[in-house]
Protein backbone atom coordinates (compact mmCIF):
# COMPACT_ATOMS: atom_id res chain seq x y z
CA UNK A 1 0.00 0.00 0.00
CA UNK A 2 1.11 3.35 -0.83
CA UNK A 3 1.83 5.95 1.60
CA UNK A 4 -0.48 8.27 -0.21
CA UNK A 5 -3.20 5.67 0.51
CA UNK A 6 -2.27 5.27 3.91
CA UNK A 7 -2.68 8.37 5.17
CA UNK A 8 -6.26 8.95 3.06
CA UNK A 9 -6.96 6.08 4.62
CA UNK A 10 -6.52 7.41 8.16
CA UNK A 11 -7.50 11.01 7.46
CA UNK A 12 -10.97 11.05 9.56
CA UNK A 13 -11.95 14.62 10.27
CA UNK A 14 -14.49 16.12 8.18
CA UNK A 15 -16.01 19.85 7.40
CA UNK A 16 -19.26 20.41 6.64
CA UNK A 17 -20.50 23.29 4.48
CA UNK A 18 -23.63 24.66 4.76
CA UNK A 19 -25.24 27.77 2.64
CA UNK A 20 -28.84 28.76 2.08
CA UNK A 21 -30.12 31.82 -0.15
CA UNK A 22 -32.66 33.93 1.04
CA UNK A 23 -35.04 32.38 -1.43
CA UNK A 24 -34.26 28.99 -0.23
CA UNK A 25 -34.85 30.07 4.06
CA UNK A 26 -38.43 31.35 2.62
CA UNK A 27 -39.08 27.49 1.61
CA UNK A 28 -38.16 25.89 4.71
CA UNK A 29 -34.16 24.41 3.41
CA UNK A 30 -32.41 25.75 6.71
CA UNK A 31 -29.04 25.38 7.46
CA UNK A 32 -29.85 23.67 10.47
CA UNK A 33 -32.05 20.94 8.24
CA UNK A 34 -28.87 20.49 6.29
CA UNK A 35 -26.17 20.61 9.05
CA UNK A 36 -28.69 17.78 10.62
CA UNK A 37 -28.56 15.44 7.50
CA UNK A 38 -24.71 16.00 7.25
CA UNK A 39 -24.12 14.96 10.33
CA UNK A 40 -25.71 12.11 9.60
CA UNK A 41 -23.75 11.12 6.56
CA UNK A 42 -20.62 12.12 8.23
CA UNK A 43 -21.36 9.02 11.19
CA UNK A 44 -22.19 6.43 8.29
CA UNK A 45 -18.90 7.31 6.46
CA UNK A 46 -16.96 7.12 9.94
CA UNK A 47 -15.70 11.06 10.11
CA UNK A 48 -15.72 13.11 12.77
CA UNK A 49 -16.75 16.56 12.05
CA UNK A 50 -14.52 19.14 13.26
CA UNK A 51 -15.84 22.79 11.72
CA UNK A 52 -19.13 23.52 10.18
CA UNK A 53 -18.78 26.90 7.66
CA UNK A 54 -22.35 28.59 7.37
CA UNK A 55 -23.01 30.96 4.73
CA UNK A 56 -26.80 32.39 4.43
CA UNK A 57 -29.14 34.26 2.55
CA UNK A 58 -25.80 33.83 -0.59
CA UNK A 59 -26.93 32.72 -4.07
CA UNK A 60 -24.22 30.05 -5.89
CA UNK A 61 -24.24 31.98 -9.01
CA UNK A 62 -20.57 33.28 -8.63
CA UNK A 63 -17.80 32.11 -5.81
CA UNK A 64 -17.46 35.74 -5.58
CA UNK A 65 -19.23 37.43 -3.00
CA UNK A 66 -19.26 33.85 -0.72
CA UNK A 67 -16.53 34.83 2.08
CA UNK A 68 -17.35 31.48 3.87
CA UNK A 69 -16.58 29.51 0.64
CA UNK A 70 -13.44 31.06 0.56
CA UNK A 71 -12.25 30.61 4.48
CA UNK A 72 -13.65 26.92 3.49
CA UNK A 73 -11.01 26.47 0.58
CA UNK A 74 -8.30 28.05 2.66
CA UNK A 75 -8.96 25.82 5.48
CA UNK A 76 -8.72 23.07 3.30
CA UNK A 77 -4.94 23.88 1.84
CA UNK A 78 -4.00 24.70 5.92
CA UNK A 79 -5.38 21.05 7.10
CA UNK A 80 -5.18 19.00 3.52
CA UNK A 81 -2.37 16.73 6.22
CA UNK A 82 -5.40 15.54 8.65
CA UNK A 83 -8.83 16.62 6.86
CA UNK A 84 -10.47 13.72 4.73
CA UNK A 85 -13.58 14.94 3.69
CA UNK A 86 -16.07 18.35 3.01
CA UNK A 87 -19.58 17.05 3.33
CA UNK A 88 -22.39 18.79 1.33
CA UNK A 89 -26.31 18.53 1.72
CA UNK A 90 -26.11 18.51 -2.36
CA UNK A 91 -23.95 19.62 -4.69
CA UNK A 92 -25.79 22.57 -5.69
CA UNK A 93 -24.72 23.84 -2.19
CA UNK A 94 -20.92 24.08 -3.59
CA UNK A 95 -21.95 25.93 -7.04
CA UNK A 96 -24.41 26.13 -9.60
CA UNK A 97 -21.96 27.24 -12.23
CA UNK A 98 -20.47 24.15 -13.33
CA UNK A 99 -17.08 25.47 -14.34
CA UNK A 100 -17.09 27.30 -10.58
CA UNK A 101 -18.34 23.42 -9.09
CA UNK A 102 -15.36 21.45 -11.02
CA UNK A 103 -12.09 23.87 -10.03
CA UNK A 104 -13.16 23.84 -6.43
CA UNK A 105 -13.56 19.54 -7.35
CA UNK A 106 -9.75 19.83 -8.32
CA UNK A 107 -8.81 21.82 -5.84
CA UNK A 108 -10.03 19.24 -3.42
CA UNK A 109 -8.75 16.50 -5.07
CA UNK A 110 -5.09 18.27 -5.03
CA UNK A 111 -5.35 18.14 -1.59
CA UNK A 112 -6.12 14.37 -1.46
CA UNK A 113 -9.67 15.22 0.32
CA UNK A 114 -12.93 13.61 -0.91
CA UNK A 115 -16.22 15.90 -1.75
CA UNK A 116 -19.33 14.08 -0.16
CA UNK A 117 -23.18 14.61 -0.91
CA UNK A 118 -25.67 13.55 2.06
CA UNK A 119 -28.55 13.18 -0.70
CA UNK A 120 -26.46 12.34 -3.93
CA UNK A 121 -24.04 9.63 -5.04
CA UNK A 122 -20.32 11.23 -5.04
CA UNK A 123 -17.04 9.21 -5.38
CA UNK A 124 -13.31 9.29 -7.05
CA UNK A 125 -14.46 6.50 -9.78
CA UNK A 126 -14.95 7.84 -13.38
CA UNK A 127 -18.92 7.06 -13.13
CA UNK A 128 -18.92 8.94 -10.03
CA UNK A 129 -17.08 11.54 -11.49
CA UNK A 130 -19.67 11.97 -14.38
CA UNK A 131 -22.28 11.60 -12.57
CA UNK A 132 -21.16 14.47 -10.33
CA UNK A 133 -20.53 17.02 -13.53
CA UNK A 134 -23.89 15.66 -14.77
CA UNK A 135 -25.52 17.19 -11.63
CA UNK A 136 -23.98 19.89 -11.46
CA UNK A 137 -24.78 20.70 -15.08
CA UNK A 138 -28.78 19.82 -14.26
CA UNK A 139 -28.04 22.64 -11.27
CA UNK A 140 -26.50 25.33 -13.65
CA UNK A 141 -29.36 24.77 -16.40
CA UNK A 142 -32.03 25.39 -13.40
CA UNK A 143 -30.30 28.33 -12.63
CA UNK A 144 -30.10 29.46 -15.96
CA UNK A 145 -33.66 28.54 -16.38
CA UNK A 146 -34.57 30.86 -13.55
CA UNK A 147 -32.84 33.59 -14.54
CA UNK A 148 -34.34 33.54 -17.90
CA UNK A 149 -37.47 33.70 -16.46
CA UNK A 150 -36.83 36.38 -14.26
CA UNK A 151 -35.01 38.28 -17.01
CA UNK A 152 -38.64 37.86 -18.90
CA UNK A 153 -41.11 38.79 -16.02
CA UNK A 154 -38.62 42.00 -15.54
CA UNK A 155 -38.82 43.15 -19.55
CA UNK A 156 -42.54 42.21 -19.54
CA UNK A 157 -42.94 44.26 -16.58
CA UNK A 158 -41.09 46.95 -18.50
CA UNK A 159 -42.66 46.38 -21.11
CA UNK A 160 -46.06 47.06 -18.94
CA UNK A 161 -44.92 50.70 -18.20
CA UNK A 162 -44.19 49.56 -14.44
CA UNK A 163 -40.50 49.88 -12.64
CA UNK A 164 -39.08 47.16 -10.30
CA UNK A 165 -36.74 49.38 -8.43
CA UNK A 166 -37.51 51.83 -5.79
CA UNK A 167 -38.76 55.08 -7.32
CA UNK A 168 -36.98 58.72 -7.35
CA UNK A 169 -37.63 60.89 -5.19
CA UNK A 170 -41.19 62.69 -5.12
CA UNK A 171 -42.92 59.09 -5.71
CA UNK A 172 -42.90 56.37 -3.57
CA UNK A 173 -44.15 52.35 -3.69
CA UNK A 174 -47.45 51.95 -2.90
CA UNK A 175 -48.83 47.93 -1.37
CA UNK A 176 -49.25 46.78 -4.54
CA UNK A 177 -45.52 47.49 -5.89
CA UNK A 178 -46.93 50.71 -8.08
CA UNK A 179 -45.49 54.08 -7.92
CA UNK A 180 -47.76 56.62 -6.36
CA UNK A 181 -46.96 60.03 -5.42
CA UNK A 182 -45.30 61.35 -1.87
CA UNK A 183 -47.44 63.76 -0.39
CA UNK A 184 -43.56 64.82 1.65
CA UNK A 185 -42.28 65.62 -1.49
CA UNK A 186 -44.13 65.69 -4.51
CA UNK A 187 -44.91 69.52 -4.79
CA UNK A 188 -41.73 70.16 -3.58
CA UNK A 189 -40.29 68.44 -6.50
CA UNK A 190 -42.18 70.43 -8.98
CA UNK A 191 -41.29 73.63 -7.47
CA UNK A 192 -37.81 72.37 -8.28
CA UNK A 193 -38.38 71.26 -11.86
CA UNK A 194 -40.27 74.64 -12.50
CA UNK A 195 -37.06 76.45 -10.81
CA UNK A 196 -34.73 74.60 -13.45
CA UNK A 197 -37.33 74.78 -16.43
CA UNK A 198 -36.48 79.06 -15.70
CA UNK A 199 -32.84 78.67 -16.67
CA UNK A 200 -31.20 80.97 -14.44
CA UNK A 201 -31.02 78.86 -11.38
CA UNK A 202 -27.43 76.62 -11.23
CA UNK A 203 -27.20 72.94 -10.15
CA UNK A 204 -25.63 73.85 -6.75
CA UNK A 205 -28.27 76.50 -5.73
CA UNK A 206 -30.56 74.15 -6.62
CA UNK A 207 -29.29 71.38 -5.24
CA UNK A 208 -28.71 74.13 -1.54
CA UNK A 209 -32.39 74.68 -2.39
CA UNK A 210 -33.67 71.63 -2.47
CA UNK A 211 -31.87 70.77 0.92
CA UNK A 212 -33.80 73.35 2.65
CA UNK A 213 -37.36 72.67 1.48
CA UNK A 214 -36.40 69.65 3.52
CA UNK A 215 -35.76 66.80 0.44
CA UNK A 216 -33.59 64.07 1.13
CA UNK A 217 -32.83 60.63 0.08
CA UNK A 218 -32.94 57.72 2.34
CA UNK A 219 -29.84 54.92 2.14
CA UNK A 220 -29.61 52.47 5.23
CA UNK A 221 -32.48 53.64 7.05
CA UNK A 222 -30.50 57.11 7.30
CA UNK A 223 -31.48 60.62 5.70
CA UNK A 224 -29.16 61.76 3.41
CA UNK A 225 -28.37 65.17 2.58
CA UNK A 226 -28.91 65.81 -1.42
CA UNK A 227 -25.63 66.21 -3.44
CA UNK A 228 -25.08 67.77 -6.78
CA UNK A 229 -24.24 65.16 -8.69
CA UNK A 230 -27.79 62.98 -7.11
CA UNK A 231 -29.53 66.18 -8.17
CA UNK A 232 -28.42 66.12 -11.53
CA UNK A 233 -29.23 62.58 -11.78
CA UNK A 234 -32.69 63.30 -10.54
CA UNK A 235 -32.55 65.90 -13.53
CA UNK A 236 -31.60 63.48 -16.32
CA UNK A 237 -34.27 61.23 -15.09
CA UNK A 238 -37.25 60.90 -17.85
CA UNK A 239 -39.37 58.86 -15.17
CA UNK A 240 -40.44 62.57 -14.25
CA UNK A 241 -42.18 63.05 -17.48
CA UNK A 242 -44.06 59.47 -17.80
CA UNK A 243 -41.32 57.75 -19.86
CA UNK A 244 -39.65 54.17 -18.39
CA UNK A 245 -36.58 54.27 -19.95
CA UNK A 246 -33.46 50.96 -19.48
CA UNK A 247 -29.69 51.01 -20.56
CA UNK A 248 -30.05 46.84 -20.76
CA UNK A 249 -33.28 47.12 -23.18
CA UNK A 250 -32.34 50.18 -24.83
CA UNK A 251 -35.82 51.58 -25.27
CA UNK A 252 -38.45 53.81 -24.27
CA UNK A 253 -42.16 53.03 -23.26
CA UNK A 254 -45.00 54.87 -21.49
CA UNK A 255 -45.28 54.33 -17.73
CA UNK A 256 -48.39 54.41 -15.76
CA UNK A 257 -47.87 56.35 -13.41
CA UNK A 258 -48.79 60.00 -13.35
CA UNK A 259 -45.71 62.15 -14.59
CA UNK A 260 -44.57 64.88 -12.28
CA UNK A 261 -43.65 67.04 -15.44
CA UNK A 262 -44.60 67.58 -19.13
CA UNK A 263 -42.01 65.99 -21.87
CA UNK A 264 -42.01 69.90 -23.02
CA UNK A 265 -40.64 70.54 -19.69
CA UNK A 266 -38.03 67.97 -18.92
CA UNK A 267 -36.18 68.99 -22.40
CA UNK A 268 -36.10 72.37 -21.54
CA UNK A 269 -34.14 71.50 -18.22
CA UNK A 270 -32.30 69.06 -19.89
CA UNK A 271 -31.27 72.47 -22.44
CA UNK A 272 -30.32 74.34 -19.70
CA UNK A 273 -28.33 71.51 -17.61
CA UNK A 274 -26.28 71.20 -21.04
CA UNK A 275 -25.00 74.96 -20.54
CA UNK A 276 -24.49 74.02 -17.23
CA UNK A 277 -21.42 73.38 -15.21
CA UNK A 278 -21.95 70.84 -12.28
CA UNK A 279 -19.00 72.94 -10.19
CA UNK A 280 -20.04 76.46 -10.06
CA UNK A 281 -22.88 79.26 -10.56
CA UNK A 282 -24.62 80.08 -13.88
CA UNK A 283 -23.49 83.65 -12.83
CA UNK A 284 -20.85 85.23 -10.41
CA UNK A 285 -22.47 88.40 -9.23
CA UNK A 286 -22.09 90.69 -6.86
CA UNK A 287 -24.81 90.88 -3.31
CA UNK A 288 -27.82 93.09 -5.06
CA UNK A 289 -28.49 95.96 -2.34
CA UNK A 290 -32.29 97.22 -3.04
CA UNK A 291 -32.80 99.60 -0.23
CA UNK A 292 -35.97 101.80 -0.78
CA UNK A 293 -34.36 105.02 0.47
CA UNK A 294 -31.48 104.84 -2.59
CA UNK A 295 -32.80 103.45 -5.53
CA UNK A 296 -31.19 105.03 -7.66
CA UNK A 297 -27.43 103.58 -5.93
CA UNK A 298 -24.86 102.22 -8.71
CA UNK A 299 -27.75 103.27 -11.66
CA UNK A 300 -26.77 106.70 -11.56
CA UNK A 301 -22.75 107.32 -12.60
CA UNK A 302 -20.57 109.91 -12.14
CA UNK A 303 -19.80 111.39 -14.91
CA UNK A 304 -16.04 112.25 -13.92
CA UNK A 305 -14.86 108.94 -13.54
CA UNK A 306 -18.05 106.27 -14.80
CA UNK A 307 -18.66 104.52 -11.31
CA UNK A 308 -21.78 104.06 -9.82
CA UNK A 309 -22.69 106.91 -6.89
CA UNK A 310 -22.95 105.24 -3.37
CA UNK A 311 -24.94 106.46 -0.52
CA UNK A 312 -25.38 107.24 2.78
CA UNK A 313 -26.37 109.10 6.06
CA UNK A 314 -25.54 112.18 7.03
CA UNK A 315 -25.68 113.39 10.36
CA UNK A 316 -27.81 116.54 11.05
CA UNK A 317 -28.79 118.64 14.24
CA UNK A 318 -32.18 116.47 14.47
CA UNK A 319 -31.91 113.38 12.19
CA UNK A 320 -29.54 111.90 9.87
CA UNK A 321 -30.85 112.59 6.20
CA UNK A 322 -29.94 109.86 2.65
CA UNK A 323 -27.22 111.27 0.67
CA UNK A 324 -25.83 110.26 -2.56
CA UNK A 325 -21.56 110.70 -3.55
CA UNK A 326 -19.32 109.13 -6.06
CA UNK A 327 -17.79 106.17 -4.88
CA UNK A 328 -14.43 106.64 -6.07
CA UNK A 329 -14.26 109.79 -3.97
CA UNK A 330 -13.55 112.23 -6.82
CA UNK A 331 -15.92 114.53 -5.81
CA UNK A 332 -16.47 116.02 -2.69
CA UNK A 333 -19.73 117.22 -3.16
CA UNK A 334 -22.95 115.02 -2.95
CA UNK A 335 -26.45 115.45 -2.90
CA UNK A 336 -29.40 114.76 -1.33
CA UNK A 337 -31.17 111.64 -2.01
CA UNK A 338 -34.66 112.82 -2.14
CA UNK A 339 -33.48 115.74 -4.35
CA UNK A 340 -32.10 113.09 -6.93
CA UNK A 341 -34.98 111.07 -6.71
CA UNK A 342 -37.14 114.26 -8.11
CA UNK A 343 -34.99 115.39 -11.04
CA UNK A 344 -34.92 111.68 -12.20
CA UNK A 345 -38.98 112.20 -11.97
CA UNK A 346 -38.51 115.22 -13.98
CA UNK A 347 -36.33 113.74 -16.64
CA UNK A 348 -38.85 110.54 -16.98
CA UNK A 349 -41.84 113.37 -17.59
CA UNK A 350 -40.17 114.90 -20.03
CA UNK A 351 -39.71 111.71 -22.45
CA UNK A 352 -42.96 110.51 -21.63
CA UNK A 353 -44.32 109.59 -24.93
CA UNK A 354 -47.45 111.63 -25.94
CA UNK A 355 -50.80 109.62 -25.73
CA UNK A 356 -51.15 109.51 -29.53
CA UNK A 357 -47.58 107.40 -29.92
CA UNK A 358 -48.83 105.09 -26.92
CA UNK A 359 -51.98 104.27 -28.79
CA UNK A 360 -50.09 103.73 -32.07
CA UNK A 361 -47.41 101.29 -30.02
CA UNK A 362 -50.21 99.65 -28.61
CA UNK A 363 -51.91 98.92 -31.53
CA UNK A 364 -48.55 97.24 -32.73
CA UNK A 365 -47.94 95.73 -30.25
CA UNK A 366 -51.60 93.60 -30.73
CA UNK A 367 -50.15 93.06 -34.41
CA UNK A 368 -47.01 91.71 -33.64
CA UNK A 369 -48.09 89.59 -30.77
CA UNK A 370 -51.27 87.89 -33.40
CA UNK A 371 -48.87 87.59 -36.26
CA UNK A 372 -46.18 85.65 -33.57
CA UNK A 373 -48.98 83.89 -32.45
CA UNK A 374 -49.77 82.34 -35.63
CA UNK A 375 -46.38 81.25 -36.72
CA UNK A 376 -45.79 79.98 -33.25
CA UNK A 377 -48.61 77.45 -33.81
CA UNK A 378 -47.61 76.35 -37.07
CA UNK A 379 -44.19 75.61 -35.64
CA UNK A 380 -45.88 73.80 -32.54
CA UNK A 381 -47.58 71.26 -35.38
CA UNK A 382 -44.03 71.30 -37.39
CA UNK A 383 -42.21 70.33 -33.54
CA UNK A 384 -44.92 67.97 -33.67
CA UNK A 385 -44.49 66.01 -36.68
CA UNK A 386 -41.18 66.58 -36.42
CA UNK A 387 -41.57 64.13 -32.81
CA UNK A 388 -43.57 61.42 -33.88
CA UNK A 389 -40.85 61.26 -36.70
CA UNK A 390 -37.66 60.74 -34.51
CA UNK A 391 -39.87 58.24 -32.54
CA UNK A 392 -40.41 56.35 -35.24
CA UNK A 393 -37.10 56.25 -35.90
CA UNK A 394 -36.28 55.26 -32.83
CA UNK A 395 -38.61 52.79 -32.72
CA UNK A 396 -37.06 51.11 -36.46
CA UNK A 397 -33.32 51.55 -34.54
CA UNK A 398 -34.11 49.25 -31.69
CA UNK A 399 -35.88 46.98 -33.81
CA UNK A 400 -33.15 46.76 -35.99
CA UNK A 401 -30.38 46.76 -32.80
CA UNK A 402 -32.07 43.41 -31.35
CA UNK A 403 -32.08 41.75 -35.04
CA UNK A 404 -28.04 42.25 -35.08
CA UNK A 405 -28.05 45.12 -37.94
CA UNK A 406 -26.76 47.57 -35.91
CA UNK A 407 -23.90 47.33 -33.27
CA UNK A 408 -24.48 48.07 -29.88
CA UNK A 409 -22.07 51.13 -30.62
CA UNK A 410 -23.66 52.23 -33.63
CA UNK A 411 -26.95 51.78 -31.63
CA UNK A 412 -25.92 54.15 -28.82
CA UNK A 413 -24.15 57.14 -31.59
CA UNK A 414 -27.51 56.79 -33.62
CA UNK A 415 -29.38 56.98 -30.21
CA UNK A 416 -27.92 59.90 -28.68
CA UNK A 417 -28.82 61.84 -31.97
CA UNK A 418 -32.16 61.14 -31.82
CA UNK A 419 -32.57 62.16 -28.31
CA UNK A 420 -30.75 65.59 -29.15
CA UNK A 421 -33.08 66.46 -32.09
CA UNK A 422 -35.97 65.52 -29.75
CA UNK A 423 -34.72 67.61 -27.28
CA UNK A 424 -34.46 70.08 -29.50
CA UNK A 425 -38.12 70.15 -31.10
CA UNK A 426 -39.83 69.30 -27.61
CA UNK A 427 -37.93 72.94 -26.55
CA UNK A 428 -38.88 74.51 -29.92
CA UNK A 429 -42.69 73.42 -28.78
CA UNK A 430 -42.69 75.00 -25.53
CA UNK A 431 -40.43 78.03 -25.92
CA UNK A 432 -43.04 80.49 -26.23
CA UNK A 433 -45.54 81.81 -23.45
CA UNK A 434 -46.89 83.70 -26.27
CA UNK A 435 -50.77 82.00 -24.73
CA UNK A 436 -50.04 82.86 -21.37
CA UNK A 437 -50.84 86.14 -21.70
CA UNK A 438 -54.05 88.43 -22.44
CA UNK A 439 -52.95 90.52 -25.21
CA UNK A 440 -55.22 92.99 -23.84
CA UNK A 441 -54.45 93.25 -20.32
CA UNK A 442 -51.15 94.10 -21.26
CA UNK A 443 -51.77 96.80 -23.59
CA UNK A 444 -53.35 98.37 -20.81
CA UNK A 445 -50.31 97.95 -18.68
CA UNK A 446 -48.17 99.66 -21.55
CA UNK A 447 -51.04 102.60 -21.29
CA UNK A 448 -50.57 102.99 -18.31
CA UNK A 449 -46.67 102.67 -17.97
CA UNK A 450 -45.99 104.75 -20.64
CA UNK A 451 -47.92 107.27 -20.46
CA UNK A 452 -46.20 109.01 -17.42
CA UNK A 453 -42.69 107.32 -16.46
CA UNK A 454 -42.28 109.65 -13.77
CA UNK A 455 -46.02 108.32 -11.85
CA UNK A 456 -44.41 104.78 -12.73
CA UNK A 457 -41.26 105.85 -10.89
CA UNK A 458 -42.77 107.16 -8.11
CA UNK A 459 -45.30 103.94 -7.46
CA UNK A 460 -42.13 101.26 -8.43
CA UNK A 461 -40.23 99.14 -6.38
CA UNK A 462 -36.66 99.35 -6.25
CA UNK A 463 -36.30 96.28 -9.05
CA UNK A 464 -38.75 97.35 -10.78
CA UNK A 465 -37.50 101.16 -11.05
CA UNK A 466 -33.74 99.30 -12.00
CA UNK A 467 -35.37 97.83 -15.18
CA UNK A 468 -37.73 101.03 -15.68
CA UNK A 469 -34.08 103.02 -15.80
CA UNK A 470 -32.31 99.98 -17.65
CA UNK A 471 -34.40 99.39 -20.24
CA UNK A 472 -34.64 103.41 -21.21
CA UNK A 473 -31.21 103.97 -20.83
CA UNK A 474 -29.32 101.04 -20.79
CA UNK A 475 -25.82 102.84 -20.39
CA UNK A 476 -27.05 104.45 -17.46
CA UNK A 477 -27.55 107.66 -16.52
CA UNK A 478 -24.44 110.32 -15.35
CA UNK A 479 -24.67 112.88 -12.86
CA UNK A 480 -21.76 115.98 -12.72
CA UNK A 481 -23.24 117.00 -9.02
CA UNK A 482 -23.73 120.10 -10.12
CA UNK A 483 -27.33 119.07 -10.86
CA UNK A 484 -27.02 117.96 -14.80
CA UNK A 485 -28.33 114.88 -15.30
CA UNK A 486 -26.73 113.59 -18.84
CA UNK A 487 -29.10 110.34 -19.87
CA UNK A 488 -28.29 107.90 -22.53
CA UNK A 489 -31.64 106.80 -24.62
CA UNK A 490 -31.93 103.61 -25.68
CA UNK A 491 -32.51 103.95 -29.70
CA UNK A 492 -35.68 101.49 -29.73
CA UNK A 493 -37.30 103.61 -27.12
CA UNK A 494 -36.10 107.28 -28.94
CA UNK A 495 -37.65 105.54 -32.22
CA UNK A 496 -40.87 105.01 -29.87
CA UNK A 497 -40.83 108.46 -28.93
CA UNK A 498 -39.93 111.15 -31.51
CA UNK A 499 -42.44 109.69 -33.98
CA UNK A 500 -43.22 112.10 -37.23
CA UNK A 501 -46.85 112.67 -37.41
CA UNK A 502 -46.40 114.87 -40.40
CA UNK A 503 -48.04 112.97 -43.77
CA UNK A 504 -50.33 111.05 -42.80
CA UNK A 505 -53.88 112.19 -43.49
CA UNK A 506 -55.93 113.31 -40.02
CA UNK A 507 -58.66 110.81 -41.59
CA UNK A 508 -56.64 108.23 -41.32
CA UNK A 509 -58.94 104.26 -40.84
CA UNK A 510 -56.73 103.83 -37.81
CA UNK A 511 -57.91 107.19 -35.93
CA UNK A 512 -53.51 107.55 -35.92
CA UNK A 513 -51.71 110.04 -37.66
CA UNK A 514 -48.75 107.85 -37.40
CA UNK A 515 -49.77 104.76 -39.58
CA UNK A 516 -48.43 101.02 -38.21
CA UNK A 517 -46.46 100.04 -41.35
CA UNK A 518 -44.09 103.88 -40.44
CA UNK A 519 -44.04 102.73 -36.90
CA UNK A 520 -42.43 99.13 -37.44
CA UNK A 521 -40.13 100.98 -39.95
Amino acid sequence: MTRKNQDNNTKTDAIIYLRVSTEEQVDNFSLDTQEDLCRKEAIRKGYRVVKVFREEGKSAKTITGRPVLVELLQYCKKNKRTLGSVIIYRLDRLSRQTSDYLSIRKSLISYDIKLLSASEPTGTSPTDTLLETIMASFAQHDNDVRSERTRNGMYARFKSGLITRKPPLGYKMDANKFPIEDPESWDKMIHAWDLMAIGNTSLIEITKIMNEMGLHTIYKGKEIKLKVPTVQRMLRNKFYAGVLTSATYKEEVQGQHRPMISLEQFYKVQNALDGRCVNKPVVNIKRVRNNKVFPLRRIIKCAECGKGITAGWSKGRSKDYPYYRCSSKCHTASIRAEKLDEEVVRLLQTISPSKECIELFSQYVVEEYEKRLKNFKKAKNVADSEIERLKDMRKVLVQKNMMGVYTDEIFMEQNALIEKNLQKAHVAKSNSTLEKYDIHKLSDFIKETLGDLGATYKRSTVPQIKALIGSIFPNGITYDFNGTLNPEINPMYKSIFNFNTQGVALGDPTQNRTAVTRMRT
